[in-house]
């Protein structure tokens, strides 16, 4: 690591098994009451895996296509994060209790985490998952740009970490796994990056049913053409570009960095891939989840 442990540990510490940043456990009872509507829609995922094109495909469905109305904030305020909490101006719960409904809420809460509500009031929940390999990619390349996060080391130390779920929101392979448990209620639509990357058409007519909302040609025309990459890397409403330097370091990286499939080729070596498919073979196993790694 490019850090020291201690220091590594310092900003992360194990919450009920999973690796959280403190930052975002120290108030935990906010988050752990957090009182959902029934009306509210709930977009979850492991961290770097879509979530804000999943976010931005659903507010244009909220807003009829309406670019317009999509671009009068930053997604982050548009779509509250619930658990984020920071010294500087993320407050996911406050900003969360101040909206008026429908709530559209972002979290990458494993299901065990989640607060108690959701389930209670039967909110409809949508979980976007995306392969290990470029998530691990993804999720590198964001540590670097984050300025208050500790130093990742080498990408095969990161990676290191990630297969044992010392990274923030813990083991990829158990959160996929218990969202997948939960995707047997049909409250809960379970969808694939690949799948987008695939047949993005197909994908967010799925998202507009599962809305109860009729998918006419012209609502997903203007929701593809909004929501591509190149729209979304340029807008600064999706981009992250508005945050302070201090919170996101874009001289580092972009936020928005190449949003494809198969990008791990060009980062794992043959001897990492070979160690993390044994490791992913055996933490797999027993699931019938199954990835794509390139399209």
């Amino acid at each position: 690591m490019g850090t020291s442990e201690p220091e590594y540990y310092e900003t992360f510490g194990d919450f009920h098994g999973v690796l959280m940043d403190r930052q975002f456990t120290k108030d935990w009872d906010d988050v752990e009451a957090f009182s959902a509507r029934p009306d509210d829609l709930l977009i979850v995922t492991y961290p770097k895996s879509g979530t804000t094109w999943a976010s931005e495909i659903v507010y244009m469905i909220y807003k009829e296509g309406d670019v317009a109305k999509c671009k009068e904030d930053a997604i982050f305020n548009r779509i509250p994060y619930l658990e984020c909490k920071t010294h500087h101006m993320m407050n996911g719960v406050r900003q969360l209790k101040e909206m008026e409904s429908p709530r559209i809420v972002k979290t990458h809460l494993p299901s065990k985490l989640l607060p108690a509500s959701f389930w209670e009031k039967n909110c409809k929940m949508i979980y976007l998952c995306r392969n290990a390999k470029d998530v691990a990619v993804s999720y590198y390349y964001f540590f670097l740009m984050i300025p208050s996060y500790p130093k990742p080391g080498s990408f095969s130390e990161f990676v290191e970490k990630f297969m044992q779920g010392q990274v923030p929101y813990g083991s990829w392979y158990d959160h996929v796994k218990s969202w997948w448990e939960k995707s047997k209620n049909p409250r809960v639509l379970f969808i694939f990056y690949e799948d987008m990357i695939e047949d993005i058409r197909k994908e967010v007519i799925k998202l507009i049913e599962f809305l109860e909302r009729k998918p006419s040609e012209e609502l997903v025309n203007k929701i593809i053409q909004h929501t591509s990459f190149q729209e979304m890397k340029n807008n600064p409403s999706t981009n992250y570009t508005t945050l302070p330097e201090e919170i996101m370091s874009h001289k580092v990286s972009s936020f928005m960095r190449k949003g494809i499939t198969g990008d791990w080729k060009n980062h794992f070596t043959v001897a990492l891939n070979e160690k993390f498919d044994m490791h992913y073979e055996q933490q797999m196993k027993d699931s019938t989840l199954k990835f794509r790694t390139e399209i």
